[in-house]
């Protein structure tokens, strides 16, 4: 016979679990009070998302209870339960953790923290929940279980004894609440009015498809895909991303000058191989965004620049637009360039203050692709009238490294592995000395699963230029199909030592100067670097110069070559090393009353469900990358960022969207989707039965394997993507 517990053993554990719950709940209110705006934030994105969920739920209630089904519970998020709420025929009867909470040999699923207030009122039959989980939430009905086949029941209230007409109409709720409060939020946020960027061509890549087309920057597009009318840039930009493989887009734009122009294009892999575009950059302003205190002063450290500062000249010459600023750094060859901004200062008083923007340098004067490399000319090298100069590594990618090389790091560098590093410079790449650009890109597709020999000069702790030889393996990255070492590289243009010299539009004839071979002096004056170079070879326009140089202690020279009048400044395409933080080109889309209000909020609800729809039809056909979506966690990091940086319409514009995609995902016909469990009641009204319960099961516990798997795949690159990119 077993002993039972006695009473006061029973109450001290009682005792002792209230106790500990006490504790944690002082613990979490000290926490609240000393983050408030955390708090704050965090609430307003549980509150949010709990919306949504709480929409689609109380669509499958409310049909549920119309149909006559008996509801079993009612929940916000999902088990275990934190509070639940129910009707009791001696009144309202509340559960705190009942689940975490159970006391020793307790029958009843109440828990220690149970109690019931009120007068005797009709018992309910629903109880209403809010889960400690923070995703989902679900209705549970009486004969429905999501995790296993319609359960069969003597209750002529049970889901499973309802026609399957009304239990498609039950399922078919969720998704149609959702579309009619996506609906609802539009109408109220262009009632209120957003900001949000319009279709502005704020730069175009080169060597892109817009750019071959003859699209330039602050270009507005005012037609694409034959969508025109409010259009702002995420149209354009899922014009691009959700287009098939090969197919044309029609594209109107309005250039600058109030011409009209009608282009075709392609959408093509970006650089990063994350998505597929025409090649068109964001709009941005001339002004600098909000930032955290701790980012405003790393960034006037670097830059000068502080937060509301408005750009106003760059490199001496005024600018109205970021695009007119950056084809002025663009045409820029220099280490950096002075910028001037205005300033409002706490008085309210504007004054103008200057700082200063590093530069870069792209190793090709277009974008290229792998398929672009046969017939590639190294005219399209980045050059100094013909003088091309060495590579050297401006970053290291984590996924370059091998899992020696991340053992080795992890444990402090005890085995010292060879790697590349920043500002190494390449002298030798295979058995190809000073490659240029054109030859690292060749080197590596044909060493793709080989050990490559990278040679390098690394200045040391003493200043002292060390020759290093890394091996690396360059791999085939799975979405974009390029192979890649995991670097990024640049013209070393703060030595004057040439990689390669090449034939050019105004130099036909490539320079006499070997590989490799240091510049010492132009037209009798000596230089450092390719800045020097540039200047005097700029300075000597329309005349025949004279390059001296030396390859080593035994071996020099000079080279004559002639420099047109008419050659223009050195081809090197400039760009801002460290990005600055522009706030948005933004425009504000606000309706002209309540009926425009509900034309723009259908419209904008059918346009996100449309798009859902085909990214989802994109990705199974591979044109959209898994590592794209967003899982849970992605999407509450996203909603807490907007929350915490942007004015609350954002949040609720961004709900807008959630619901409807939703929307179209719980209507996908697969199991455990609601779709999915529509489309088994179709079978059923075919059939004319419903299918066994064994196919029921097998069916249910597929869908819900590869559901796991998805999610566990989106929640693992969420993580990734929030917090450690």
């Amino acid at each position: 016979m077993s002993e039972k517990p006695s009473a006061s053993l029973t109450g001290a554990n009682r005792n002792s679990r209230v106790i500990l719950l006490v504790a944690i709940v002082l613990a979490v209110v000290v926490l609240i009070i000393r983050n408030i705006d955390v708090t704050k934030n965090i609430l307003l994105v549980m509150l949010g998302f709990g919306a949504v969920v709480l929409v689609h739920e109380f669509g499958h209630f409310v049909v549920a209870k119309l149909c006559g089904i008996n509801v079993e519970a009612f929940s916000i998020f999902m088990p275990p339960i934190l509070l639940g709420i129910k009707k009791a025929d001696r009144g309202w009867r509340i559960r705190i953790l009942p689940e975490l909470l159970q006391g020793e040999g307790e029958k009843s699923k109440d828990g220690l923290l149970s109690f019931t207030f009120g007068k005797k009122i009709l018992p309910g039959e629903t109880e209403y929940r809010i889960g400690l989980i923070p995703f989902g939430g679900f209705v549970k009905m009486l004969g429905q279980d999501d995790v296993g086949p319609v359960k069969a029941s003597g209750d002529p209230r049970s889901f499973a004894n309802k026609p399957a007409l009304a239990r498609a109409a039950v399922l078919a709720a969720g998704v149609t609440f959702n579309v009619i409060s996506a609906v609802i939020v539009y109408i109220v946020v262009f009632l209120v009015g957003i900001n949000l960027m319009g279709p502005v061509v704020g730069g175009v890549i080169p060597g892109s498809t817009a750019e071959r087309a003859g699209i330039r920057p602050g270009d507005e597009v005012i037609e694409v895909a034959g969508e025109d009318g409010r259009l702002d840039f995420s149209d354009v930009m899922m014009a691009a991303a959700l287009s098939g493989k090969g197919q044309t887009i029609p594209v109107k734009v309005r250039h600058e000058d109030g011409t009209i122009g009608d282009y075709k294009l392609a959408a093509e892999l970006m650089p990063g191989g994350q998505f597929r575009g025409f090649g068109i950059e964001r709009p941005v302003s001339l002004r600098i965004a909000k930032l955290s205190d701790k980012d405003a002063e790393r960034l006037f450290a670097s830059t000068g620049f502080l937060p509301g500062d408005r750009i106003k000249a760059a490199g001496g010459i005024d600018v109205n637009s970021y695009w007119q600023m950056e084809g002025i750094v663009e045409r820029t060859f220099a280490p950096d360039i002075t910028v001037v901004t205005e300033r409002r200062e706490s008085s309210g008083q504007v004054k103008l203050a200057e700082g200063r923007l590093s530069l870069g340098f792209a190793p090709m004067l277009r974008l290229i692709g792998e398929s672009d490399l046969p017939g590639m000319s190294e005219a399209d090298l980045a050059n100094i009238f013909g003088l091309a100069p060495r590579l050297k590594v401006t970053v290291v990618s984590e996924e370059s490294l091998s899992l020696k090389q991340r053992i080795s790091q992890l444990f402090g560098g005890a085995e010292n592995v060879p790697q590349l590093e920043p500002n190494d410079i390449i002298t030798a790449v295979g058995d190809i000395e000073n490659p240029t650009y054109l030859e690292l890109r060749k080197q590596t597709m044909a060493n793709e699963g080989r050990k490559l020999p990278i040679t390098v000069l690394r200045r040391g702790r003493d200043g002292v230029l060390q020759r290093v030889t890394v091996a690396v393996v360059p791999q085939k990255e799975p979405d974009t199909g390029r192979v890649m070492i995991g670097i990024a590289v640049e013209p070393d243009v703060d030595e004057a030592v040439v990689a390669r010299t090449i034939a050019t539009e105004g130099q036909p004839q490539p320079a006499a100067i070997p590989p490799g071979a240091v510049i010492t002096a132009v037209d009798g004056a000596a230089v450092k670097n390719f800045y020097d170079i540039a200047r005097q070879l700029e300075r000597n326009a329309g005349q025949r110069v004279t390059i001296d140089w030396r390859l080593n202690e035994q071996s020099a020279g000079n080279a004559a070559i002639d420099i047109g009048k008419n050659n223009g400044a050195p081809a090197m395409r400039a760009y801002i090393a460290e990005p600055v933080p522009f706030a948005d080109l933004e425009r504000l889309y606000k309706a002209a009353g309540p009926i425009d209000a509900i034309k723009m909020g259908y419209k904008r609800t059918k346009t996100f469900i449309i798009q859902t729809y085909i990214t989802l039809q994109r990705l199974i056909g591979g044109l959209v990358s898994p590592k794209q979506l967003m899982g849970p966690v992605g999407i509450l990091t996203f909603s807490y960022r907007i929350v915490a940086a942007k004015p609350l319409i954002y949040y609720v514009y961004f709900l807008g969207l959630i619901s409807a995609s939703i929307a179209v995902i719980n209507f996908l016909p697969v199991p455990p989707f609601d779709g999915g469990l529509t489309l088994l009641l179709l079978v059923e009204k075919i059939k004319g039965t419903a299918l066994s319960l064994r196919t029921q099961e097998i069916i249910a516990y597929v869908g819900w394997g590869m559901v796991g798997a998805l999610l566990l795949y989106v929640t693992f690159n969420d993580i990734v993507r929030s917090f450690f990119s």
